[in-house]
């Protein structure tokens, strides 16, 4: 039993491109549990396995495996509460990464990676490879001889003396050159029916490449990022040409989260979006935050691409 239920909406094609994917990400999976039996407090390791099972929770049920998307948020839950407390001795953390990985792959309907051999966190410089001398260092330079000393300079004549009674002058020095002011960036320039009419920021890989192919379908002019810094750069530099673009914003991105965009385009560009936030934390106190500093509204993940196609419809005003 698979939980499988593809949605109509998805062609075949896209849904055997994610569970490709997903082969992948089971493999991945099953290496960070067997670092977890080598070290149980490996905090790269729990905070991989928190955000890989973050992932899954907002992609699995889009793609039709609602129970898979539900093992994933207890999963991910899990994995959160390891990392605030690393060194718990009274938690072992290998046995139920290797069951959530198995349980996956049932629910997925994919066959059960291979389990690698214990693996530890990556060195910090690679080995030489078998069969290879390592080279030697390269042999430093010989000092270049020293040049003999330049012979002294024939002094000139004498400076010219001030009458007597008047103190001798020094001549100014020059006034510093200003140095040259930046020109001020200018924004891109885009022709009105080039301007996006959709801009989402999603990193993770599979939900992005659901909205394209629905946004795609749809005809809508639309642009993608996958980093949140990359993102909030673009677009405080877009030249919307007087139009309001449907902003989808995922909250939970590495490094800048969706909240913090919002704050800087609040800020710096007010008015110029209409933001959704997307997110798999869809509690009453999440909506209520975005919703009380501007957002437009809220997507929940997993989503209906049907849905999410539907309320776009509406949020663009086609």
């Amino acid at each position: 039993m698979t939980g499988q239920a593809t949605p109509p909406e998805l062609p075949p094609g896209l849904l055997q491109e994610y569970l490709a994917g997903m082969r992948t990400e089971l493999a991945t999976l099953a290496a960070i549990a067997e670092r977890l039996a080598v070290a149980k407090n490996d905090r790269a390791a729990l905070q991989a396995l928190r955000r890989a099972a973050h992932q899954i929770h907002g992609s699995a049920g889009s793609f039709g495996f609602m129970e898979a998307s539900r093992l994933a948020a207890g999963m991910e839950a899990t994995a959160k509460d390891w990392a605030d407390w690393p060194d718990d001795p009274e938690v072992e953390r290998a046995p139920l990464a290797r069951w959530f990985v198995a349980r996956l792959a049932e629910l997925l309907g994919l066959a059960l990676p291979r389990m690698p051999a214990a693996v530890g966190p990556p060195a910090t410089s690679p080995p030489p490879r078998v069969g290879t001398t390592p080279r030697s260092p390269a042999p430093l330079a010989k000092p270049a001889p020293q040049a003999k000393p330049a012979p002294p300079a024939k002094p000139g004549p004498p400076a010219p003396r001030a009458p007597p009674g008047q103190p001798s002058r020094k001549p100014a020095p020059p006034p510093p050159a200003k140095p040259a002011s930046p020109p001020p960036a200018a924004r891109p320039q885009v022709a009105p029916l080039q301007v996006p009419e959709v801009i989402y920021v999603e990193d993770d890989a599979a939900l992005a490449g659901l909205l394209e192919y629905g946004l795609r379908a749809h005809g809508y002019r639309f642009a993608a990022y996958r980093n949140g810094r990359e993102a909030l750069r673009e677009l405080l530099a877009l030249d919307v040409q007087g139009t309001h673009p449907l902003l989808l914003l995922d909250v939970d991105l590495p490094a800048l989260d969706g909240y913090s965009i919002f704050d800087a385009l609040q800020r710096e560009r007010p008015g110029t979006y209409r933001v959704v936030f997307t997110t798999v934390h869809g509690t009453e106190e999440e909506q209520l935050r975005g919703l009380e500093a501007g957002a437009l509204d809220y997507l929940v993940k997993p989503m209906s691409l049907r849905v999410a196609l539907e309320k776009i419809k509406r949020w663009v005003g086609r």
